[in-house]
């Protein structure tokens, strides 16, 4: 699906606690992202509105509170995020992707195996 919608970093960080949570209320929500970030109340309403505007969101109004559930699929979105990451700055070579982050970084002997296993799984 090509037409998500492009979401913030700020964004993202509010729609990981509606697909962990949903359908989780603007108390709810507020409550765990002002643990975890710096913003106020008023800025996670603000990240929340501009999602609904976006189609990621949709709520439902329960009493005096907003209930939001989301309306793309987490593993959607990832799925069209690391393919435009892949292919902007990697011209879509995973190998090229994989190289660098190994010139960057040590694999340890579990996570070697671990790429070996997928690698042999898709093989098959």
């Amino acid at each position: 699906m090509n037409n998500l919608p492009q979401i913030s970093e700020a964004e993202y960080e509010v729609m990981k606690v509606v697909w962990r949570e949903a359908p989780i209320n603007t108390n709810a929500v507020t409550e765990i992202l002002t643990h975890k970030t710096s913003w106020s109340p008023k800025t996670i309403q603000t990240l929340l509105k501009r999602l609904v505007n976006k189609k990621a969101l949709t709520y439902e109004k329960q009493g005096r509170v907003f209930v939001y559930t989301p309306l793309i699929e987490e593993k959607s979105y990832v799925r069209q995020q690391s393919r435009s990451f892949l292919k902007r700055y990697f011209d879509g070579d995973m190998s090229r992707m994989l190289s660098a982050c190994l010139d960057e970084e040590a694999l340890s002997q579990s996570e070697i195996d671990s790429l070996r296993a997928i690698l042999t799984n898709h093989e098959k």
